[in-house]
């Protein structure tokens, strides 16, 4: 059992099920624009490098004139929809409470302001520090987001995980010097991540218990 004393968490598709909600809103945001909308498997794949990819890639190569129209159009209606399904995945309070005694963060290529209104409409007080892609650390894989979380709890490299769904995750963990855990439960390709070497890869959350002391 690995000694640790921080778990860092990636949001969308590790801690919340949010496809749903960001699939929405990029579609109301093309139809305002009244651009072509997508099928929803599409969008999904398009979720883990931050909004302003989501929106690059939904509004299409041939229409990135309308790019900043459509940061501005979904950012009202992400607010607006952003809770209307999602949710933590099931088990998720489980591995919060069991981990009680421990540091736990957030760290998501997402925006803060997202970040921080889902988190706290969902009642999520379990995080001692959060960190969005728009804090001016980089996106993962970049490792400066999980190294400003180190630097600011206090807490060495090797007793720090990363639990994430996406190679961006695992490669920044790497990036970082941490420990990654993947999870298959996410959005993330398997495969993909599979070849990225994770220290551990679970298959639901409560795998989790019992894996950190």
């Amino acid at each position: 059992m690995h000694k640790i004393d921080l778990l860092i968490f990636d949001l969308d598709g590790t801690l919340i099920e949010s496809k749903w909600d960001i699939a929405t809103a990029v579609n109301l945001t093309l139809r305002d624009l009244g651009l072509p909308v997508r099928e929803q498997e599409e969008i999904f794949s398009f979720v883990g490098d931050g909004i302003k990819h989501l929106l690059r890639l939904s509004v299409g190569e041939e229409n990135q004139s309308r790019y900043e129209d459509a940061l501005r159009v979904f950012r009202g209606h992400y607010l607006a929809h952003c809770l209307d399904r999602t949710q933590f995945y099931p088990g998720i309070d489980r591995v919060l409470a069991h981990y009680a005694a421990k540091h736990k963060a957030v760290a998501t290529n997402k925006s803060l302001e997202y970040t921080t209104r889902i988190l706290d409409g969902l009642g999520a007080h379990h995080f001692t520090y959060i960190v969005g892609g728009d804090n001016g650390y980089g996106l993962k894989p970049e490792p400066g987001m999980l190294l400003k979380i180190l630097d600011e709890l206090k807490v060495d490299q090797d007793r720090a995980v990363l639990i994430g769904d996406s190679t961006n995750d695992i490669n920044g963990g790497h990036n970082a010097g941490i420990k990654v855990c993947a999870v298959g439960y996410g959005m993330g390709n398997r495969e993909k991540m599979a070849a990225c070497n994770p220290d551990w890869f679970i298959e639901q959350p409560e795998d989790l218990i019992g894996l950190f002391a």
